[in-house]
């Protein structure tokens, strides 16, 4: 928790306008269940200790992810801080639990299909740009970067459509000790990068000249 706080206090204070957080995948339901229940109320707990101080400072809270799978009264109580932060205007914070990037994108295309059957939508409307508006982030820019901590270089089924383009930096760090200088580490590498989308860097110089 104190990672989190700090690691979205650090967002808010450098601009970042988006920001979200893998906090419980869809494969973790396979994890002990003493874990699972020590994890599920510690969510809980953090609902409830820090939606008001995130509402006070303009965030707006969101939780992605697989709803039927959690207990309803934590659902409630995500609803209640999506609800009292909805109009907020500062730093859009994304909670990804019970998430895993192929059942973002399962999900999506059943939602396609049953339209499809209903005759609401034709095959040749779907596109790029309609799968994108069915996903979770749907109204949420594509993400620029991941920050992988522990040590693994893999992205485990996160945001698997999203991160098409996304530069990746990952730190042998694990997510407790994650700090500021972590995260200042992370923007530093992605500042050099350049965003070249399948381009040759001679085409990205010449059209931001």
């Amino acid at each position: 928790m104190k990672s989190v706080r700090s690691t979205v206090e650090a967002a808010a204070r450098r601009g970042i306008e988006y920001l979200t957080l893998f906090a419980f995948s869809s494969e973790n339901w396979g994890r002990p269940e003493e874990e699972v229940s020590s994890l599920m109320s510690l969510f809980v707990e953090a609902l409830r200790r820090e939606v008001a101080e995130l509402h006070r400072n303009n965030v707006r809270l969101r939780f992605i992810g697989n709803r039927e799978q959690l207990n309803p009264s934590l659902v409630e109580k995500i609803e209640v801080a999506e609800e009292k932060t909805r109009r907020n205007t500062g730093l859009f914070l994304n909670v990804a639990v019970a998430y895993g990037g192929r059942w973002d994108i399962l999900n999506a295309t059943k939602q396609i299909a049953a339209e499809v059957a209903k005759g609401t939508l034709k095959l040749d409307d779907i596109d790029e740009t309609l799968m994108s508006a069915k996903l979770q982030l749907a109204d949420c820019p594509e993400p620029d970067l991941l920050i992988r901590t522990g040590g693994e270089q893999r992205i485990s089924n996160f945001l698997l459509w999203n991160l098409a383009y996304a530069e990746l930096w990952f730190t042998d760090v694990f997510w407790p000790e994650f700090d500021t200088k972590q995260f200042d580490l992370a923007l530093e590498y992605y500042a050099q990068k350049q965003r070249r989308y399948g381009h040759t860097g001679e085409q990205v110089g010449a059209a931001e000249c």
